[in-house]
């Protein structure tokens, strides 16, 4: 079987005694940002506390997955300003025009320098009284210390953290074996207006009163968008007692033809990882050559 390449750039060394170069980064979409920084999250929270999970959500936000102009110009995933800041200056408009913020050669500096920002501050020192595991008391907490202006910020946070299933990274610094409960999810990420999903011991869900898409997932540990693929949803449109496939349908249980539809910023990595199927499967399936593939292609994912 070939290979198949992660996204994974390089970062230029720095001599030292010589001036650093801005070290320039582009992602095509927020995995390819996470999977990049991960590692690096995970050592930051074994060295602060900080949970993974947080710096990386932070980051896909206040960055947007790194596409960010002052991301991509200066290497500052954090948008963290200068205050006493001795390095180089950029100047963006933010809450008010023209601010100054910090200027970075590596991007890696500008994870380390958030975590220094954090540890160093008094306003955000009754973070560190909380359990690192729980991310949704961190936004809330980043929130209530100023860290940023924006009201619905720890729910932008935990949407992020859900969404990509950043919560693993936290567990993996803290050396926990990554596993999850029914419990444990309603515990912890259903909101409290969001009636608790009935889990099937099928690969097949029912739809009742009340159940998005998005409660659903969560439930089976799965993402929104994976079973938008496995049920060919166009919308996330909803109806009671709908069949919903909560697994990778197998080709016994499916005679249709399984199309996807490429949207910006997809990559067969990505898909293979929303289908189940590997790389290899995806392009012997539409008799690809190589990985390029165009936004508005159609992918046979399962016949």
């Amino acid at each position: 079987m070939q290979e198949v390449k992660i996204y994974q750039p390089e970062i230029p060394s720095v001599t030292k005694g010589q001036p650093p170069e801005l070290t320039q980064i582009k992602f095509n979409n927020t995995e390819e940002y996470i999977f990049f920084f991960k590692d690096f999250a995970i050592q930051k929270m074994r060295q602060y506390g900080i949970p993974a999970s947080i710096t990386l959500a932070q980051g896909v936000l206040e960055s947007g997955s790194g596409r960010s102009e002052l991301a991509f110009k200066s290497n500052n995933h954090f948008g963290i300003k200068c205050h006493e800041w001795t390095g180089e200056r950029v100047y963006h408009d933010d809450d008010e025009k023209g601010e100054c913020f910090r200027k970075y050669p590596d991007p890696r500096q500008s994870y380390e320098d958030h975590s220094l920002f954090l540890t160093t501050r008094k306003r955000y020192a009754d973070l560190f009284s909380l359990n690192p595991s729980d991310y949704h008391a961190w936004a809330r907490g980043l929130k209530k210390a100023g860290y940023a202006t924006d009201p619905r910020y720890p729910q932008k946070l935990t949407k992020i953290i859900e969404d990509y299933r950043l919560y693993q990274y936290d567990k993996e610094a803290l050396g926990e074996k990554y596993k999850t409960t029914v419990a444990e999810k309603s515990a912890t990420t259903q909101p409290n207006d969001t009636p608790i999903v009935q889990v099937s011991n099928t690969n097949v869900h029912v739809v009742q009163s009340g159940e998005t898409l998005y409660s659903i997932s969560k439930a089976y540990n799965t993402d929104v968008a994976a079973l938008k693929v496995w049920n060919q949803l166009t919308d996330n449109t909803l109806h009671i007692g709908q069949s919903l496939y909560v697994q990778a349908p197998d080709s016994q249980s499916v005679t249709t033809v399984v199309r996807y539809v490429v949207k910006p910023g997809d990559t067969l990595y990505a898909i293979s990882r929303l289908t189940g199927l590997g790389v290899d499967e995806i392009k012997n399936l539409n008799n690809l050559s190589s990985n390029e593939i165009s936004v508005g292609q159609e992918l046979i994912i399962k016949k």
